[in-house]
């Protein structure tokens, strides 16, 4: 099993102290929050995004992929969601990165209309990246919270450039179980992101371990060959422990659990 962590935990964090922490720590890989506050996003021009690469190859360290916002089943114009997912592509496939994280976003709208309108703008967009060899990664999140609201859209696009993350969090606060998460996604997962969180109706962030999410299932049924990303979401909670003194000790408690 490979390791990687999120730059949401470490928000605006420049890039040689986030690959520094990554190797000083035991990480292979490092998850972009490609977000405009952040020091990687779409808009580098050619020589910064360089720059980038050129500090991850410095470091061993890989970009697993670019964490993006378009949110491919909201309500509105298809263009502006094609334009964002576009920018992204382009951007991963000048870093290196195998993975775009995607967002669906439907809101209120009932179900068979988020699903479609989702899965129209990753199909479309999921030629563009065959051309760029970046693989498209919808998460269960939000208005698809579950692994079954991301397999209905994965599967209903048909294309092998677009597949799942699995953010282990959002489907068991959802109350699905993690066996039936990973039935459903193991035939789309690019990775998946783990966390932990004191309990189903506080989301949390703490050390991974501490809290209650059992980190233990959902990693004894995944392949020992794929990623596994920590997703600490301290831009959301300032006052959540800072990430950086808990990186090691949470690589080596996933790589028990993988052990086990």
């Amino acid at each position: 099993m490979r390791y990687a962590f999120s730059t949401l935990g470490v928000p605006g964090m420049a890039v040689d102290d986030v690959v520094r922490l990554a190797g000083e720590a035991g990480y292979q890989g490092v998850e972009l929050r490609a977000h405009p506050e952040e020091p990687v996003h779409p808009g580098l021009v050619a020589h910064e995004r360089r720059d980038v690469v050129a500090a991850f190859a410095a470091g061993g360290v890989e970009v697993l992929g670019v964490a993006g916002y378009a949110r491919v089943a909201a309500e509105g114009d298809d263009e502006e969601v094609y334009e964002e997912l576009y920018r992204l592509l382009h951007l991963a496939a000048d870093l290196g990165a195998p993975y775009v994280r995607v967002l669906p976003g439907g809101g209120e709208q009932p179900q068979d209309a988020a699903d479609a309108v989702a899965a129209r703008r990753l199909g479309a967009a999921a030629e563009v990246a065959t051309e760029l060899d970046v693989r498209i990664l919808l998460e269960n999140h939000d208005s698809h919270a579950t692994g079954a609201d991301v397999a209905r859209v994965v599967a209903a696009v048909g294309h092998p450039q677009v597949g799942a993350v699995w953010d282990v969090m959002h489907a068991w606060r959802a109350g699905e179980e993690p066996r039936r998460t990973h039935g459903l996604l193991a035939p789309y997962l690019g990775y998946v992101q783990v966390k932990d969180c004191p309990s189903v109706d506080d989301p949390t962030p703490v050390p991974l371990g501490a809290g209650a999410l059992p980190l233990d299932a959902c990693v004894g049924l995944l392949d020992r060959d794929g990623w596994l990303c920590w997703e600490y979401e301290r831009r959301w909670y300032p006052d959540a422990p800072p990430l950086p003194g808990l990186l090691a000790a949470g690589r080596e408690h996933l790589a028990g659990l993988v052990a086990g």
